[in-house]
């Protein structure tokens, strides 16, 4: 199969869904739209409005082959997700991932789930484990009633399709559901009978199906159109650089959660109660990760996002005036601390906050790499690329080289190259030059320090 000219995304954050248009060729973004992420709080739990993301999909699939003519299409979602099926319907909402209602089965759940050592997945909150939200959802009702697990990617892989199918990057993400030393599912999945559950794993870089005549018919797309299977986002964000550099590297991803991964990495230092884990790569490799959520803390931290000064920068760091963790406990390098600032945020200008709180990401982000090893260079993908006090914070506090990924959304290049394989095609980034203030290196061993 020759590769298609253009490649629509489906691109499903946590806090936006976008479908992105790119050009293989050029490997540049065409069109894109986007829609906000809305979790419905009707039914029985919180859950995910999979029907208006189903509209919002096929009204961008009509209007950018209208515009452009969609050639193939990828798809790639947030992780701790999935789709309990009851035949060619949902047997259950789709679970919000933060919602606590698995926490209502944690001490069973607790005694069931496979050690860190066979999954390199740790224990977290809430349903952010998949395996604890669908033991949880079986207590619910009689899980008998579930005739397929589709994790979330290949969910929509289906509903494009009529395809099921199973991916390694969506099942080996902090899931207790994976063995990556063995290549398999984990203990648990047999021992909970779930095994017959889910679908026959398919590489994320190969064609899943074609469109359904109705999905066809309702964008104006045929009926040959391919699509992929899918892959989990920050993955998607690494399938690029896989090849491209010299190992150890590491990728910080970037949106709601930022996520550094370090290729040709050990697992030996990650600790299961600092938020450090083995994600699973596209071609089934362990890839060691730590992470917090990164986006989600900027929105909270920061009404207006003003890029700083020099004066702003300088102040912030000559008066101390600093952000420490967490203010989303349960996760991250530091889960049990208490966020908050040594100053009152209120009194500085928009410059100033803006400044204190992409110096204290820099700080977490700098916390995780003591967790999932320091490459010998460092990319930066995602929204946070565009903060330039955050990268060259990164570079001045680590010591490396820092690049910025000119990919707007992170993901989108990446779940594009799905198509052909995609490693190794990485664009260059652009090179940060490391903060250089008086004061930094005393800085960041005060905040150290108070943790």
């Amino acid at each position: 199969m020759s590769l298609p000219r253009h490649i629509a995304v489906i691109d499903i954050g946590k806090t936006n869904a976008k479908v992105v248009l790119i050009n293989s060729g050029t490997r540049e973004q065409v069109a894109v739209r986007s829609t906000p992420n809305v979790v419905r709080r009707d039914g029985v739990y919180p859950h995910a409005d999979v029907e208006m993301l189903w509209r919002f999909i096929l009204d961008s699939l009509t209007v950018l082959h209208a515009e452009h003519k969609v050639d193939g299409i990828s798809i790639t979602t947030h992780g701790a997700t999935a789709a309990l099926m009851a035949g060619d319907a949902l047997a259950m909402p789709v679970l919000d991932y933060e919602h606590n209602g698995p926490e209502e089965t944690a001490v069973a759940y607790g005694a069931a789930r496979p050690d860190f050592t066979e999954t390199l997945s740790p224990r977290l909150p809430n349903g952010l484990n998949l395996g604890a939200q669908i033991f949880w959802q079986a207590q619910m009702a009689e899980i008998a009633g579930v005739t397929a697990i589709l994790t979330y990617p290949q969910y929509w892989a289906w509903r494009l399709t009529g395809v099921m199918a199973s991916e390694l990057t969506s099942l080996g993400c902090h899931t207790d559901l994976w063995a990556p030393g063995k290549s398999d599912f984990s203990s648990m999945v047999a021992a909970q009978g779930w095994t017959g559950l889910f679908p026959t794993v398919k590489p994320a870089a190969s064609v899943i199906g074609y469109l359904t005549p109705q999905a066809a018919e309702e964008t104006g797309l045929t009926t040959d159109v391919p699509v992929t299977c899918g892959i989990h986002d920050s993955n998607a964000s690494l399938l690029p650089h896989l090849g491209a550099h010299e190992a150890p590297f590491t990728i910080i991803s970037t949106g709601t959660w930022t996520i550094a991964m370090t290729v040709g990495g050990d697992t030996t230092h990650l600790d299961p109660a600092r938020d450090s884990l083995a994600n699973v790569d596209a071609f089934g490799r362990a890839v060691p990760t730590a992470r917090f959520m990164g986006g989600r803390e900027f929105d909270q931290l920061v009404p207006e996002n003003k890029t700083p000064s020099e004066a702003d920068i300088a102040k912030v760091i000559a008066e101390d005036i600093r952000v420490q963790p967490n203010f989303n406990p349960g996760v991250g390098p530091f889960p049990a601390a208490i966020g908050h600032w040594t100053r009152p945020a209120e009194e500085l200008t928009a410059g100033e906050r803006t400044a204190a709180v992409s110096l204290y990401l820099a700080l977490v982000t700098a916390a995780c790499l003591g967790l999932c090893g320091l490459g010998k260079e460092i990319i930066i993908e995602g929204p946070l690329a565009r903060n330039a006090l955050f990268a060259q914070a990164l570079a001045g506090l680590t010591g490396v080289k820092v690049s910025a990924s000119g990919d707007a959304t992170g993901t989108s290049l990446g779940a594009s190259m799905l198509f052909g394989g995609g490693e190794g095609h990485a664009a260059v980034g652009v090179p940060v030059v490391a903060l250089d203030v008086p004061g930094l290196d005393a800085y960041a061993q005060r905040w150290r320090a108070a943790i």
